[in-house]
């Protein structure tokens, strides 16, 4: 089994260092680590330190730092403008893109989008996918964690802004002719993939996009749910930039 990473706010610059807090409570109660178990520490912005358990407390544990690495951010970074969905998909397509290596996540206010995140409730749901990504990147041992961005309820007009900037843009649509297998890549930037809600993107939002410089693609001749979509579109641009 690999060394369970734990986020701290910063890397430590000593020999020693105690994790204390939730991610102590979580190595010392939940995960009840032992002495000379091997761990890891990451800040989330690329930093990475290896260590060792020295000694376990009653919610910390005392670790002997050893190799400090800083891991160079991807590039061509990896954006999804996730549809907002209703329950609990949109949280399970923030793990699963997390766990392959989405760069960042925008949630959008798609016009079929079930669930509305206005208000103070908009704030608690992208709390919650701030915390899913965060929770998906610990198990998957990045030392970079995923940016969850934008308003809560960022605007279709909005999200044609961010397509008309980025290196390449796509829209996932079943009724696209191009294959996301086949697409043109960039060798650096941003690639900004979307994925619409469970009704689908509107025509309206389909035009948008592509009058931003958009290019719908589909992934095969399968529909795929909002929550898995994502998942496996990235795990499509993970291979063919030799990221896998």
């Amino acid at each position: 089994m690999s060394a369970p990473l734990f986020l701290v706010d910063d890397l430590p610059t000593s020999s020693r260092y105690t994790l204390g807090g939730k991610e102590g409570h979580h190595a010392a109660d939940v995960q009840r680590l032992k002495a000379g178990e091997a761990v890891l520490l990451s800040d989330g912005r690329g930093g990475l330190a290896r260590g060792e358990v020295a000694a376990v407390g009653r919610g910390s544990v005392d670790i002997k730092v050893g190799k400090r690495t800083l891991v160079p951010a991807s590039d061509p970074r990896l954006v999804v403008v996730q549809g907002i969905a209703k329950g609990d998909r949109g949280e399970l397509a923030v793990q699963a893109m997390t766990e392959i290596g989405v760069d960042e996540i925008v949630p959008w206010a798609a016009s079929r989008s079930v669930a509305q995140w206005r208000g103070d409730r908009g704030v608690r749901a992208k709390e919650k996918w701030v915390s899913t990504a965060r929770e998906a990147a610990k198990q998957a041992r990045r030392p970079w964690l995923p940016v969850v961005s934008g308003d809560p309820d960022l605007s279709t007009k909005k999200v044609a802004v961010r397509l008309g900037a980025a290196s390449a843009a796509f829209v996932l649509h079943e009724e696209a002719t191009d294959r996301l297998t086949a697409a043109k890549l960039p060798d650096a930037g941003e690639i900004v993939l979307v994925v619409g809600p469970e009704g689908g993107i509107t025509d309206q939002e389909l035009g948008s996009f592509v009058a931003a410089g958009a290019q719908p693609v589909k992934l095969g001749e399968s529909v795929l749910r909002t929550s898995t979509a994502g998942m496996a579109a990235l795990a499509v641009l993970s291979a063919r930039l030799e990221r896998w």
